[in-house]
């Protein structure tokens, strides 16, 4: 990871009287959005900012929380006298990392049973994590209904209805047919670093067949020639 990504900049904007955070990697911006910023993405800028309405005590509260869950994970962050803290806040695996996990182990699985599994943790019907992003979203429509902003529950149920609805059916198809299928992945295997009595090669510390023979790429061909 380049040294610049573990760098940040949290500081009280001289001009607007904004306080905004600078640079950092994904997993930063992660950390100051927890802390209660919000991302702002521009065509040639992107930075982070303490939410509009607050006064200046809870500005600085926000602001310091975050350099605390920053320096906390190993982040050197250059702030404004009124941010600095030798407090050091603790960052847990969140839960999005949790689900993100999945990922690796359907790239780790071997066989179309263990795929299955995994997704099965995304598409069961009541407590799978699908289900629970419904539950969510169904829930923050409720909450904006007929108080805050009926356009915006009515966006969000159509999310439900339409995209995840989407997603779910097609997933729970994709997780069923692997579960009929009982096979092996043909392009994966398990090394059991046994070689068979009939191998050739003596030097030889597996029964694995050698990996494909890569084929190079053929040069370009001359667009031009000069005369």
């Amino acid at each position: 990871m380049p040294l610049a990504d573990r760098l940040l900049d949290i500081r009280r904007e001289p001009h607007s009287g904004e306080v905004l955070a600078r640079g950092g990697d994904p997993e930063a911006h992660s950390i100051l959005q927890r802390s209660g910023f919000v991302p702002v993405v521009r065509v040639h800028d992107s930075y982070h900012r303490a939410p509009v309405g607050l006064d200046e005590a809870e500005e600085v509260r926000l602001a310091t929380d975050a350099v605390a869950r920053l320096r906390a994970v190993g982040y050197h962050v250059d702030c404004d006298s009124d941010f600095d803290t030798d407090r050091r806040i603790p960052h847990y695996l969140p839960l999005g990392a949790q689900v993100s996990h999945l990922a690796d182990r359907i790239r780790e699985t071997t066989t179309t049973q263990d795929a299955a599994d995994v997704l099965t943790e995304l598409t069961a019907s009541h407590d799978g994590i699908l289900a629970g992003i419904e539950a969510v979203l169904t829930a923050t429509a409720d909450f904006h209904e007929g108080a805050i902003s009926d356009n915006t529950a009515a966006h969000l149920r159509h999310l439900v209805n339409e995209p995840l609805h989407a997603v779910l059916t097609g997933l729970a198809r994709t997780r069923n047919a692997l579960a009929d299928q009982h096979a092996p992945h043909p392009g994966r295997s398990v090394c059991t670093q046994q070689v068979p009595t009939t191998e050739r090669e003596a030097s030889a510390v597996c029964a694995c067949p050698p990996p494909p023979r890569t084929v190079p790429a053929p040069p370009p061909a001359a667009t031009g020639m000069r005369r």
